[in-house]
């Protein structure tokens, strides 16, 4: 496959497997992921087109699809898809990755993430040059998972940056 870009980060958590893993669980579930899912794909647009020019960032995440967490006794892992919108208007798969938790210690826990980026289709060739696409992937992958690792490890919610925060469910939903 030519039209992919193999990325992928690890980072390791000052924290126990079940501790994190329960994490994972909330952030799952609450929408944390496809928010910071949409904050790193903007990054990775915004340094692509600083690098290769405006027409480089006529591009925007459309969704964010996670699989069930799949968990064995020593590993969890979410598949992770990141459906963008192209230039022309045109739907494409932007990455599909697995987002990754396992012990690496007792109270040590690795988060990975692997998978496989697609920037937007070429326009006749037009495109930015491969090096910097994938410069600015592993960019917007690295924060992904750095801001992951960061709700893991703190969760308090530090994982944003101050004055934002991950949207809410309805207030039905909110357990008061």
């Amino acid at each position: 496959m030519k039209d992919h870009i193999v990325v992928g980060d690890r980072v390791l958590l000052d924290t126990s497997f079940r501790a994190g893993l329960a994490r994972l669980k909330i952030l799952a579930n609450d929408g944390m992921l496809p928010w910071v899912s949409e904050v790193a794909y903007g990054e990775g647009i915004t340094d692509l087109v600083k690098a290769a020019g405006p027409a480089a960032g006529l591009t925007r995440l459309a969704a964010v699809r996670l699989d069930d967490l799949a968990e064995t006794h020593d590993c969890a892992h979410i598949a992770l898809h990141w459906v963008a919108i192209a230039a022309d208007g045109k739907l494409f798969t932007a990455l599909d990755a697995d987002l990754m938790l396992a012990p690496a210690g007792d109270q040590i826990t690795a988060l990975a993430l692997a998978g496989a980026y697609r920037p937007q289709p070429d326009r006749g060739g037009a495109g930015p040059d491969r090096a910097i696409v994938h410069e600015c992937a592993t960019a917007a992958i690295r924060s992904f998972v750095a801001r992951v690792a960061c709700a893991l490890a703190h969760p308090a919610g530090t994982a944003e940056p101050a004055g934002h925060s991950p949207p809410r469910r309805p207030l039905s939903e909110d357990k008061l």
